[in-house]
Formats: C-alpha cells, structure tokens, sequence
C-alpha cells in the first residue's frame, strides 16, 4: 500500500492584546464556526483513492501533482488560514481496493472529503457507500454520465465532459466527414467503456446498426488488444473510435500501425496524452488521430504566451519540477484541485459535510489557468455536470492541432 500524504499543520500563537487607548467600537461579531469530520482551526483533511500501480498507472501522476497543488496552497496560507492534509492512498485501479481504501479515509482517517478520485470502475464501487454516509466524493476523474445525478446520488459530483457527449461529438464528426463509414468500437467492459458506445451509438442514430461493424470489449487484466484491432482491420472497417485508457490506445495505435491499416482514427479524451499515449505508440503512427480537449495542451506553442500557461509552467518548474511537461495529465490536476480549493475557501468557517456539498453545486462560470478559452466550470443543485464542452484537434506527427469550434454533445 502506497499512502502519499501532504500534511502541513500551522502553529497559531494567542494574538497579543493591545491596551493603549479607549476601545472605541465593539469588534465584529464573526459568525460562529462549524465544522465536520476532519476539520479543526488549523487543518482541512481530504483524500481519495488512485492508481499509483496497476493497468492505469501512468494516471498517476494527476495525483502527484495535486499533492504539490495543494503544497502551493498551503504555502499560501491555505484555505481561509486552514492548511489542507491530502491523503492519497493507492488502490492499483482495483474496485475492491478503492473500497478498501475508502473506508479507512472515512471511518479511520475521518476526511471532510473524497476529492477527486480516479475512474469509473473503482468510484462506482464506492458510490453507493458514500451517499449512504453522506460524505462529499467531489468531482471525480472520470467522465461516466452517471455522476451527473444529483436526485438519487445528492453526495457525488462529476468533473471533466462526459462519456456519452464525447461519443456524440465523435459521432457528428463521422457523419460529416465519413458518411459511408464502417467503423469499429474498442471500449473497455464496464460502465466507462459503454458510455463512449452509447454516445457514438445515440449520435449516429438510424445509422448505427448499418455502419458499426465491431464492437470490441477489453478487460484492464488483458495483455494486449492486438487481436481487437486484427478484427476491425479484417472486417473491413475504415473508421476506428478508439476508447480505451493510455496503455491499451498505445497498443491499439502501434499495433494498427504493424498492420497497415489507416482508418479515419478517433481517441478518446480519457487517452490522448501525448507521454502516456502517443510517444510510447510512435508518434509517425499517431499522425492524423483525431481527440478532443477541454485542457489547453501543454505542448501546444500557441499557448507559449498565454497567462494560463505561464502560471501552469512556473506552477511545474517550482512545485513539481520532475512532473512531465508534455503531458495533459499534469494539466488535468491542477484544474481538478483548482475546483476542490475553490469549493472549500467558498464555505467559510461553514466547513461541514452539507456546506460543501451546497457550494459544489452552485459554482459558476469558474475560469482556471488550463481550461481552453471559453470553456468554465459550471454546476447548479440540479445539474452535476461541471466542464461540459470540448474542441476537437489532430496529430500532426509531433503536437495536437485544435480546430473547430467549441462543442457540446448533449445528452437525454
């Protein structure tokens, strides 16, 4: 078990009282302090599960870098003078090892909050358990549609563009430029993987059944997905959406590359880090892939002078200078915390369970650093669905080029 903890805890001396004259006012009266589960004047206590090890690994780093995030906050005086202890223990992308994890953060560590906790599989294990307990699981990392449902799940809140709305935007994208396609589908077995299915599925509507030809399925515990793509390669299928997470889209990639087949190729957003993705699949095989963004791409040169940018690199250079500068990843944690930190400094001294959960769902038009122009976190008590939009953009052999407006997919 791998615990990264970043726990700073400010000494506040007794201020010394002055007497050197007539009090001429009574001081304000502050209302008073409430506080839940892991909250004290000193510190703010949050955590969450991640893959440190396991098929989804190389995620790790958005972790990494969200300790440092908040490292960067603490420097600062915290949140409102409170420092904040993450807690960040590993769960290798395995469900039973989130709900392991998980209940020893609630039930041992006493953390106000989950925050921020990685994939769909491993927080849908854990969905259930906190709702029942009524703790925050604020703005997962994963884009599964069912986070966005604040009636029966009231304790749990999304974060990045949904599933289901990137397979429609893939979907419009197909039908304008390929119309006559034969596309094959890899996704992972699990909610994630047929979130993406249904979106290309409802987007392509009458014309789905007709044009998809394969639908392939991987399990995390698979070796390889060679022979997935051998079968969309051999029936025919010039269109391939590729789902999957980094270390099977590399294969995927490499593997269509050793086929020569060059079918019009679409990565998922959950898959188009150019470390994690593209340079270990070969970046003369990624060229032309179509993604989509909603994170500035740190290796994007139209950004050089952006002051959203430049925040973020001297973020990296002094808080996280081994962190990769190449890869979105290390985009995506910052903006993720960026959220959680502007949640907590919103509750005041209010910093209870209920509180949060309030100003998780009424934040709007919050900008941050590496969110791509026009595009801001919203949420309302009946929508928890927080970064919406997208821009899609192609490889050209050594960067990710965006084009096209902003795009919504929308989902009902």
């Amino acid at each position: 078990m791998k615990r990264l903890t970043r726990r700073t805890i400010l000494a506040v001396a007794p201020a010394a009282l002055a007497f050197g004259g007539p009090l001429l006012a009574p001081l304000p009266v502050r209302a008073a302090k409430q506080y839940g589960p892991g909250v004290t004047d000193d510190e703010i206590k949050i955590g969450n599960t991640a893959p440190y090890s396991g098929p989804a690994s190389n995620y790790s780093t958005i972790w990494k870098c969200e300790a440092h995030y908040y490292e960067m906050i603490n420097a600062q005086g915290g949140i409102n003078g409170r420092k904040i202890n993450f807690i960040s223990y590993d769960d290798a992308y395995s469900p039973p090892k989130t709900v392991e994890m998980t209940r020893k953060l609630v039930e041992q560590d006493q953390v106000l909050a989950i925050a921020g906790g990685a994939g769909t599989p491993t927080n849908s294990a854990i969905w259930k358990y906190m709702n029942e307990h009524k703790v925050p699981q604020l703005f997962v990392a994963t884009g599964a549609t069912k986070w966005d449902d604040p009636k029966a799940h009231p304790w749990t809140i999304g974060f990045q563009p949904n599933y289901q709305s990137e397979g429609r935007i893939y979907a419009a994208y197909i039908l304008k430029n390929k119309p006559d396609a034969k596309i094959g589908v890899l996704y992972q077995d699990d909610d994630f993987g047929k979130d993406y299915l249904k979106g290309v599925v409802d987007g392509l509507g009458d014309e789905a059944e007709a044009i998809i030809k394969v639908k392939a399925t991987y399990e995390t515990t698979d070796p390889t997905v060679d022979s997935q793509v051998v079968q969309m390669k051999s029936a025919g299928c010039d269109v391939f959406v590729n789902t999957a997470i980094n270390k099977f889209a590399a294969q995927a990639i490499r593997k269509a590359a050793e086929l020569e087949w060059k079918p019009l190729h679409i990565l998922s957003g959950i898959g188009n880090s150019v470390a994690g993705t593209l340079k270990p699949a070969g970046f003369e095989a990624s060229k032309g892939i179509i993604t989509d963004f909603f994170l500035k791409d740190p290796t994007d040169p139209q950004w050089k002078d952006d002051p959203g940018y430049k925040w973020w690199l001297g973020f990296m250079n002094k808080w996280y200078p081994e962190g990769d500068k190449n890869d979105q990843l290390n985009a995506f944690g910052p903006t993720q915390a960026g959220v959680v930190v502007h949640v907590l400094k919103a509750c005041g001294d209010e910093l209870t369970r209920e509180k949060v959960m309030k100003q998780a769902a009424n934040t709007h038009e919050l900008s941050l650093p590496m969110l791509l122009p026009g595009i801001t976190v919203n949420t309302t008590p009946t929508d928890f669905a927080p970064v919406k939009q997208v821009q899609l953009a192609r490889f050209n052999g050594e960067r990710w080029e965006l084009f096209g407006p902003i795009l919504t997919g929308a989902v009902g």
